[in-house]
């Protein structure tokens, strides 16, 4: 019915659905009208994106109209922060159609770049690993006709946003109102990366440029705040990383508005920080690091400035706290800890290969507001890893359920770290008991999956150190317990087979290592669990039987695999019990072996 209206145009006809709505938004309508029909037509974008974006240009000549009519769309000579009047909120609604249907044109789907969990990632996890989504903008795929969508969606998305940019923007961001300005700057916000690097370098810089100088001048928070988001989603472009002046500006916008003020702007400049560091997680991971380079003291300022900050707002309240944790998590990934936690001799000079190739010379930039330069004690800073984990084990117990998440997922990262030697730390056995903790403990399973999940993350024996034995056991109790769980809330009910899929693989993991450790206590607690332990390894190996005819290549390879897991495990079994002389178990799980 839609798309029949849009194929007829809207000049002959008065009735219809979208031609009633767009007659209520013209200008020479009563505000209040015109801002409930602008509500329904971005409604209408967001449900039916492909039939609106056959509605562009209605939708951006109605827009230029209401700002090229504002009596205050000339150079402002005040930035106002009062409550926005009829006439501003009707040019806000018509920009807020504008954006949606420009992402819907740029193939925008809520997502850009972010990474899967890869502590979550094998055989039993990895068909309910989910991708991590930036929530700023509606998840929709685009349905057309045309015949290559991977082609057309940049084209179209670029010739949209060359008009937005030569047309609409210079209005929006020089209006003196701050609720037009925040809203022209959530557009940046809906750009993907494929139309952002296929407009000309110009308009790449507009739309950059745009962005952090509104984080960083703008007198109004909500501008500040919309300027953080954007940054925060275009951070995620690997491309970013070809300019080394634009990252660093990003990164010093970011930080800078995690000082502001005024908690809103805080929390999406905290939310872009833990995207930065993501980011350069990602960044220095596929291109790996130059240990030769002269230039480590640059890059070198930028992780201690991000490490700074985010420890600072580990602080803040809890929507900050867990952005915080997350930039902590994704900068313990990789930041080469040396010396009992730093990468910095007492000179201050780098000992850890830091500096990625494409990433140096962050000290070289001429920034014209002013880069930060972090002291000399900043860089000879020792206490990196003993104060990210300090913070970790006190936002545990002061954060709320999406804080205690991210301390799990930080604390995966942090254990992935290739550099660190976790057998040595001292703080090592409080950190097995906090994870622990929410694994037997905490009501919501999404924090119980994560926490089975960093548990999982020790690949050797000696990992674990002295806490071997406590998460044996811990695992073991909660896997046979599930069932008897009373679940507390109905929310956990979609994440129970989840729940049981990550303890599998994370017991099958700590089964496969219980015979590199003399323990006396280890083979008494197995032989004691070996009923329980036999049924629950039965269940398993049934739950792979299918024909294999009936099985993709994909499938197969993935049961291949969840054997191979299980048999490890199971033989892993067989030699604790034949080293202390328990010949009948050692026999028993034998034949289950060969079952398989």
């Amino acid at each position: 019915m839609l798309l029949a209206e849009v194929t007829k145009g809207f000049a002959n006809q008065k009735s219809g659905i979208l031609n009633v709505l767009f007659q209520h938004s013209e200008p020479e309508t009563n505000p209040s009208i015109s801002i409930e029909a602008l509500q329904a037509l971005k409604t209408v974008t967001q449900s039916h994106p492909s039939i609106m974006v056959l509605c562009w240009e209605k939708i951006s000549s109605l827009t230029y109209e209401y700002l090229s009519s504002s009596a205050d769309n000339q150079t402002r000579s005040w930035r106002g922060n009062a409550p926005g009047l009829p006439g501003e909120k009707v040019i806000t609604a018509a920009i807020k159609v504008l954006d949606q249907c420009l992402r819907a044109a740029s193939g925008f789907k809520g997502t850009e770049d972010i990474f899967g969990d890869k502590s979550l990632d094998n055989p039993f996890t990895s068909d309910y690993v989910k991708i991590k989504t930036i929530s700023s903008a509606p998840a929709y795929e685009m349905h057309t006709n045309v015949p290559s969508k991977d082609e057309a969606e940049p084209l179209l998305g670029s010739e949209r946003w060359l008009e937005l940019i030569d047309r609409h923007l210079p209005l929006m961001l020089d209006h003196s109102s701050a609720m037009v300005r925040a809203t022209a700057v959530t557009c940046f916000a809906g750009i993907t990366s494929s139309v952002l690097f296929s407009l000309s370098k110009a308009k790449q810089e507009f739309i950059l440029y745009s962005s952090i100088s509104s984080a960083l001048t703008d007198d109004a928070p909500s501008v500040r705040s919309a300027a953080c988001r954007a940054i925060g989603v275009i951070t995620c472009f690997p491309q970013i990383f070809d300019s080394v002046e634009v990252f660093e500006k990003f990164i010093y916008a970011a930080e800078h508005n995690s000082r502001d003020t005024s908690a809103s702007v805080r929390i999406t400049a905290s939310w872009a920080l833990a995207n930065i560091c993501d980011a350069l997680y990602h960044h220095v991971n596929l291109n790996g690091f130059d240990p030769h380079s002269s230039d480590s003291e640059g890059s070198s300022k930028w992780v201690s400035l991000l490490i700074d900050s985010s420890l600072q707002l580990a602080k803040d309240n809890d929507k900050i706290k867990a952005n915080a944790v997350r930039a902590l998590g994704n900068l313990s990934r990789f930041v080469p800890f040396k010396n009992n936690s730093s990468a910095y001799d007492s000179a201050g000079k780098c000992t850890g290969p830091l500096t990625c190739s494409s990433v140096k010379g962050f000290n070289k930039s001429d920034d014209p507001i002013g880069s930060p330069s972090p002291s000399k004690n900043q860089l000879e800073e020792s206490h990196w890893l003993e104060k990210m984990v300090q913070t970790f084990l006190s936002c545990v117990s002061t954060g709320n359920v999406k804080v205690q998440w991210n301390v799990c997922h930080a604390l995966s990262n942090l254990f992935l770290n290739e550099m660190l030697n976790l057998q040595d730390m001292d703080w090592a056995p409080s950190v097995f008991s906090i994870l622990l903790l929410l694994l037997c403990n905490s009501t919501n399973f999404k924090i119980r999956i994560q926490a089975a999940a960093a548990l999982a993350v020790p690949a050797t024996i000696s990992e674990y150190g002295r806490s071997f034995m406590d998460v044996l056991q811990g695992v073991e109790h909660v896997i046979e317990n599930l069932r008897s769980d009373q679940i507390s809330m109905p929310s956990n009910l979609k994440y129970r087979v989840a729940l049981e899929k990550q303890l599998t693989s994370t017991m099958l993991h700590v089964l496969s290592l219980s015979s590199q450790i003399h323990d006396h206590g280890v083979h008494e607690f197995l032989g004691k669990k070996s009923s329980f332990l036999e049924e629950w390894l039965k269940g398993l190996c049934f739950s792979l039987r299918a024909p294999n005819d009936l099985l993709d290549a994909e499938y197969s390879s993935n049961r291949d695999k969840k054997k191979e897991m299980i048999c490890l495990a199971i033989k892993s079994l067989v030699e604790v019990f034949e080293a202390h002389d328990l010949n009948a178990l050692a026999l028993r799980y034998q034949k289950l072996c060969s079952s398989i």
